[in-house]
């Protein structure tokens, strides 16, 4: 008796631990508080829903904004693979890959000290791509023979071959010549992405309005708050007792699958709350086919205690199955898809383990506590 009165409340005490840091986030130090800007020295342990910094990021259609997606035209003839840059000398040598490129940005103004401007591009290495340019620096500016040049060569096409004057040890260097902007900033987009003689069609463009995200997701939420109160009225009335339970272990779901989403930054719009929504509906199913063989068991003429684990051993097949093929519907449209269909993927997919961690446990649980009460007539398990 004692130790089913310690395991029901410490289940409501995780769920009121787990809701009010949901709703305001769990940050050291400051306790249940979400940090302001700027606060560094605050750790944030639960982001609070509402916190799109740290934990749930809202999508295009909640929050508003433009999505636009464009389609590679590739010419016919050509594979269409990533194009290898190489930088190397008169004599073939390569010393350096586009792995050892962070960036290039098109750049104007005074180069080497030069009192006019001019158009040039800025390239910058990553640590061992620094190393490797002052060796080939280093090596090809002591060349007096005019092929003290480093060529960019791209698909076996030289796309520039600047001069080396002395050696540069910097993590940077400016390429300049007889650049206008674009020329620069062409040169600049090659070493970027790669030699890829493609050009972008636009294939589709969506608008979202502020005003009108916020509005789609008040009504997500309104709509699902009535569904969830009339799933919690049915299942009380039907069942009772292990109604009563299926709330319970309802709000213990819901908290902690708002923690989870916030802990794993998860983008939410409006396909993904249809996820949440349909993984609410799997896990009162759950509950429905658990109450149901319970009944069953009842009717049979087994006391309480005896039917809630023979109620809950010839669910399991059933739940697990059920879960295990939703389970791999939702990996494949996240690994498949694209857009809004991961994040329904991913809502359902966490809701899915979730659900079923809460029908097989904390129902289970909860249960064996009210028999353990005294609460063991057939009629209050709506038998």
């Amino acid at each position: 008796m004692k130790k089913s009165i310690v395991s029901f409340v410490a289940v409501l005490l995780v769920i009121a631990l787990l809701g009010v840091s949901a709703v305001t986030g769990l940050c050291i130090p400051g306790g249940f508080t979400t940090p302001e800007e700027g606060d560094e020295d605050s750790r944030v342990l639960i982001p609070a829903v509402t916190d799109q910094a740290h934990g749930i990021r809202l999508g295009l259609d909640l929050v508003g904004g433009s999505s636009i997606t464009y389609e590679a035209i590739i010419p016919e003839g050509y594979a269409g693979a990533t194009a290898q840059m190489l930088f190397m000398d008169a004599d073939g040598q390569v010393w350096l890959t586009g792995s050892d490129i962070a960036k290039a940005e098109y750049y104007y103004g005074s180069v080497n000290g030069s009192p006019v401007s001019e158009h040039a591009v800025v390239v910058n290495f990553t640590s061992e791509g620094t190393a490797k340019f002052a060796e080939a620096t280093g090596s090809i500016s002591g060349r007096t023979d005019g092929s003290n040049f480093l060529a960019i060569v791209m698909d076996e096409n030289v796309i520039s071959m600047p001069r080396c004057e002395y050696q540069i040890n910097n993590d940077s260097c400016v390429i300049s010549g007889s650049f206008d902007q674009e020329s620069a900033q062409n040169l600049a987009d090659l070493i970027n992405i790669g030699q890829m003689p493609f050009t972008l069609e636009q294939v589709e463009l969506r608008s979202v309005g502020p005003q009108l995200g916020m509005d789609a997701l008040r009504t997500s939420m309104v709509a699902g708050a009535i569904g969830i109160a009339l799933i919690a009225i049915f299942m009380m009335v039907v069942y009772r007792v292990p109604g009563i339970v299926s709330c319970i272990g309802l709000a213990f779901y819901i908290a902690v699958e708002a923690v989870i989403f916030g802990l794993v930054h998860v983008n939410l719009s409006l396909a993904g709350i249809a996820g949440i929504l349909l993984s609410i509906g799997m896990a009162v199913d759950a509950n429905v086919v658990i109450f149901e063989r319970i009944k069953e068991e009842l009717r049979a003429g087994k006391s309480v205690k005896a039917s809630i684990e023979s109620g809950f051993k010839r669910a399991f097949a059933a739940i697990l199955d059920s879960n295990v093929t939703t389970l791999i519907a939702a990996v494949v449209l996240g690994f498949m898809g694209t857009g809004t269909i991961v994040g329904f993927a991913i809502t359902l997919g966490i809701g899915v383990v979730v659900s079923m961690f809460t029908a097989l446990t904390v129902t289970h649980l909860l249960l064996n506590a009210m028999a353990d009460f005294g609460i063991r007539s057939p009629k209050a398990y709506g038998a």
